[in-house]
Formats: structure tokens, sequence, C-alpha cells
């Protein structure tokens, strides 16, 4: 379409056009200008914000205007590229610097298709298929067809045979060695949030890049476990299963990152004594460490994960443990002072439980349960004890013990109304309610 204020030429392009082919609900769109220049934009009105390449913003939608360009690699990485943004670059030039096919589509003002990629056809195909051997130049590539995959799989979309091909390529040629942490997670993070996320994981697995990534996660595949309490044995894949029922529960990423990674300590018991992996919970704590200061993750995301991988099995012993244990566990989760934790932890746990083969829909009463014992505990405040004229170091015993007294209380309603609801709440050998073995 021709912009009436620049006088050049404008598509609709991107997400916007694949979403719309694919019924799905467009959230934001893109535009390429074809034929104008930087000042151009700006004397019509435009306010540029592209860093690395002249990108604007429209003075009344906020919609972004990009010039259409060209890239050329230069460097490693993903800032080793040399930008070409000028009149003459046509609008196939540009779409051809694109990922993937799905991606390189474009509408004009009439509201005509431009694919000269392919990319109706892959979508119909259910496809995620690189535009061209460009690809292979940015690393970070590899992560968005990952997220896609992840994104689209419950519609079938699978990786192209010569895409994934490529993407091994590039792994074994070190390219993934040069992203950069922010970019990468940024990468992760969303895919995270995605309605598939172990895809993403798997797509990365597939073409070796987890290794390279997250060589933590990768080494827990070949990682046995019992069979009694993991039917799936692998613990990779147990991970992932872990992951899936997060995602069932949850669509906080922080949640599902923790599920993820709660067993990392497993790569590094002792293989002379597996499938048994006793202590593995306070070395997974060290494990989550290294791959979150590799990634630079939040640090909602690293303090989360690391509580869920050290205390995981105390979750699934809460309906068996003393008043007192459970006190010291809320409060090593510090669950009073920031409350938001308890719930999270709670459906990591249960997602732990319930990812193993055949166990997906088991009853997980425990999480209930430390909801429960937490309610009932945070309700207890120190003010009652001041006034009551205890002062120093007596007003935190005598709140410890007033909370210890709450949670017997708590456990005990709660195992009455679920035993009265049929609902078991047995320890291990219960076929319903059993916390799982996770140490062997």
């Amino acid at each position: 379409m021709t912009n009436e204020a620049t006088g050049h030429e404008v598509y609709l392009v991107g997400g916007a056009v694949r979403d719309a082919l694919l019924d799905r609900p467009v959230k934001e769109r893109d535009w390429v200008v074809v034929g104008a220049t930087p000042e151009a934009m700006e004397a019509a009105g435009y306010t540029r914000v592209g860093k690395d390449f002249p990108v604007f913003l429209h003075p009344r939608t906020r919609e972004e205007y990009a010039l259409a360009r060209t890239e050329r690699k230069t460097g490693a990485g993903y800032h080793g590229f040399a930008v070409h943004a000028a009149p003459d670059v046509t609008l196939e030039q540009d779409l051809e610097r694109r990922d993937l096919t799905i991606n390189a589509m474009a509408r004009d003002a009439e509201g005509r298709l431009i694919d000269p990629f392919g990319g109706r056809a892959d979508l119909d195909a259910r496809l995620l298929r690189h535009v061209s051997p460009a690809f292979a130049e940015d690393p970070l590539r590899i992560l968005r067809v990952a997220r896609f995959r992840a994104r689209y799989a419950h519609l079938g979309f699978t990786v192209a045979g010569e895409t994934e091909r490529l993407m091994r390529e590039m792994v074994a040629a070190g390219e993934v060695d040069a992203l950069v942490p922010e970019r990468a997670w940024q990468e992760i993070a969303r895919a995270l949030g995605e309605r598939t996320p172990t895809a993403f994981f798997q797509v990365l697995r597939d073409c070796g890049a987890l290794a390279r990534l997250m060589p933590e996660l990768d080494r827990l595949f070949g990682v046995p476990q019992p069979p009694r309490y993991h039917p799936e044995v692998d613990t990779g894949l147990h991970s992932l299963l872990v992951l899936e029922q997060a995602a069932r529960l949850s669509t906080d990423p922080a949640t599902r990152f923790a599920a993820l990674l709660h067993d990392l300590g497993k790569g590094c018991t002792d293989p002379a004594r597996w499938p048994s992996h006793r202590g593995h919970e306070a070395l997974g704590v060290a494990e989550v460490d290294r791959l979150c200061e590799r990634f630079r993750t939040p640090r909602a995301y690293q303090d989360l994960a690391r509580l869920v991988a050290r205390y995981h099995t105390h979750g699934h012993r809460v309906l068996e443990m003393r008043p007192a244990t459970i006190l010291e566990l809320l409060e090593s989760l510090d669950a009073f002072r920031r409350p938001e934790r308890l719930p999270a932890f709670a459906i990591a746990c249960e997602a732990d439980a319930r990812g193993r083969t055949g166990l997906e829909d088991r009853d997980y009463p425990q999480a209930a349960a430390l909801r429960a014992v937490h309610a009932a505990a945070a309700a207890i405040n120190a003010r009652p004890l001041v006034e009551r004229g205890l002062r120093g170091p007596a007003v935190g015993e005598a709140l410890r013990e007033e909370r210890r007294r709450a949670i017997r209380a708590a456990l005990a309603g709660f195992v009455e109304e679920a035993e009265a609801a049929g609902i078991s709440v047995a320890g291990p050998g219960s076929d319903r309610g059993a916390a799982p073995n996770d140490s062997g």
C-alpha cells in the first residue's frame, strides 16, 4: 500500500500475516516500508526507535514501521551483521532475510498475499522451514525455531528435515557458543510461556544445542531412576514430563522453569549407586545456580528454582512430617514474607508427582495440604503476643509455637476432610496420595 504521509510502499509483514492465516488472534502488527529514507520517515512524523537498523513508530498508532533492509554476516554471534537499509532494497529482499518461511509473507494494500518463499504451503503442511542458507548466520534462530515449535506443537507443526540438519551443522560449528546470554534467555523465557514448552527443549536436544546451552539438563537423559517410582525410568524424560504437567497446572514461566530444573542434582549423583539418587536435592542447588548464572536469569526465577530443587521431596512428605518440620519448610521457603512462593512451590511438587508415565492424573493431596498449613500458620502474627507482654526473643519463640499448633490443627483437619471425601492421604505404599520416592 502507499503511505499517505511518505508516499512510499508499505506492507503488513511477519506474525500478523502468519497468525491471520492460522485463524489465530493477531496481537500486534509490523510493517515494512519500501523506497523510503530515515529522513523521509522522520519528516512525516514517525519516531525512530531502532539502534541497529531503522525502525520507526507511527505517530498515531505507535505500530512499528521498519525500512526494508538486507543483512550480511560479518562476524560471530548476534551482533555480527552489517545492515543495509536503503530505498533500493525490495520487499522480497527484506523477506528473504527472515528466519522461517511462515514468517516471510506480506500483504499489500488490497490484502493480496505476497509469498515468495512458500510460507503458505508450509503453513498448510505444518512445517517450520528456513527461508535461505542465510539462516545459519544467526544462532539465535535455532532458539526461535524451537520456540515456534513450542507455540504450534498442538497444531501439528514439526521442524523440516533440512532445517533440523542445518541446525545440527550450526551447533557443530560452534555457532550457539556465541549467543548473547540475555538474548538466549529472552527466547527461553518466552518458550516457557508457550502452550507446549516441552517441545522447545526437545528441539534443542534433537539438534544438539541443549548440550551446549544447558549441559546440566542435557546430562539427565540416560540417567536411570527406580522403575517402581518412575515408570519412565529416564531422568531427562521425567524432567520433560514434569514440565508438561507444570504447563497444565500453571501459566507462570517461573514455576514451569523451577519444575523443569527440580532434578538437576540427579546428574551429579554417584553412578555406582544408580538408580538411587540420595542427596540429589542439595546437589541440584549448585546446578541450578550454574545454569542461571550462565543466562543471567532474573533473580525470582533462580530463587524459586533453587527452592524447588532443594525442598521438593519435603513437599511430597508434608502429610508425614511433624508440625515443627513443616514450619521449618515454610520458613526455608520464606513463605511468610513472600506468600506467592508457596503456591508456585506446591504446583512444582505436584508436577513432579504427576510427571511419571501412567501417573499423570494421580491424586496429589500434598499440594492442598501445603496451602492449608501455610494459610493457618500465616494467620498467626506477633501482635497479640506483644500485647501479652512478651518481648525480645520470647516473641519469636512464642510465635513459632503458635504456628506449630496451627499447623497441627490444620493438618489434622485436612486429613479428616480428605478421608471423609474418599481421598487417601496415606504415605508410601498407598496407591493414592502416596508421596513419590524421588531419591530412590
